[in-house]
């Protein structure tokens, strides 16, 4: 009969766990401001582990047993598991914030090896540009010339394009300005004239045009010179291309809506791969070693 209790008590506390779930991810779109698939990953992460974890009534707490659940996706690269439990931590934050007092039991990092950001060579952009049609031309430009995220793209309304910047709603609702160049105002301006858009820059049926929709857009534009293109390479272009010819990391940091300037850093570190091999490249010695 213990057991009976001790099971129906798990079953309660994890329907209880499932109900908030709901709430947290309204408040990642609501209060942070995170994307479609951003919250759809999150989901996805927090129901998988509401499968496998243990969940115990402990004294004035709850305790989450991660190992089951880590056990079963140990056979995942560790950018994949670290992502998950990333998910998991942020949820058991939520659930301490509201009504729900919870510890985490094997809740390790992972370590995770930093990839560095693969930018688009400028040449190969502009090529690609040659065979585009006139949104799929924009779409790109967008990218490339204000290093935006493919959700900020998404959502830009047509009352935050001025005639020298654009205002942009970034992750947790936080805004900025990003200069226009003339050559990118006058493809939306013609743009604009030539589609008549209500109140997104990009619609279907008086509706924003949707993430997927816009990736699409692009993997088709690159896809005609063979090459395989994210939106995210576009704006790793943007950044690359600024901090190569000499902007401050602040000002570029500010102008990617990072956060911290620690994110930015990652691409000084990407300028001086692309210096040791552009110098392997030049130099007779080197050239004679191999």
């Amino acid at each position: 009969m213990q057991h009976n209790i001790m099971m129906d008590l798990r079953s309660f506390l994890k329907k209880s766990i499932d109900k908030a779930r709901v709430g947290f991810l309204e408040s990642l779109e609501k209060i942070r401001g995170y994307s479609d698939l951003t919250i759809k990953s999150y989901d996805e992460s927090i129901q998988e582990a509401l499968k496998h974890i243990e969940i115990t009534q402990e004294e004035n707490h709850i305790l989450i047993n991660l190992m089951p659940y880590r056990i079963k996706i140990a056979h995942l690269n560790p950018k994949t598991i670290s992502k998950k439990l990333s998910a998991i931590r942020s949820f058991c934050k939520y659930l301490n914030d509201t009504d729900f007092k919870v510890l985490l039991r094997a809740d390790d990092s992972i370590k995770v090896a930093k990839t560095l950001p693969k930018p688009i060579a400028h040449k190969h952009i502009m090529e690609a540009l040659e065979h585009a049609g006139s949104q799929e031309h924009l779409v790109v430009v967008m990218l490339y010339t204000l290093g935006l995220r493919i959700s900020e793209l998404a959502s830009l309304k047509l009352e935050d394009i001025s005639e020298e910047w654009i205002r942009v709603l970034g992750k947790g609702n936080k805004q900025r300005d990003i200069p226009l160049i003339a050559s990118t105002k006058k493809l939306i301006d013609e743009y604009l004239s030539a589609n008549n858009p209500k109140r997104f820059l990009f619609e279907k049926n008086r509706e924003k045009l949707s993430e997927n929709s816009l990736r699409y857009t692009v993997t088709k534009v690159f896809k005609k010179v063979a090459l395989k293109v994210t939106p995210h390479q576009l704006r790793h272009s943007y950044a690359t291309a600024l901090l190569s010819n000499s902007a401050r990391i602040s000002d570029v940091s500010e102008l990617l809506g990072h956060s911290s300037m620690a994110t930015t850093q990652i691409y000084t570190k990407l300028g001086s791969v692309l210096k040791q091999q552009n110098y392997n490249k030049a130099h007779p010695l080197c050239s004679e070693d191999r």
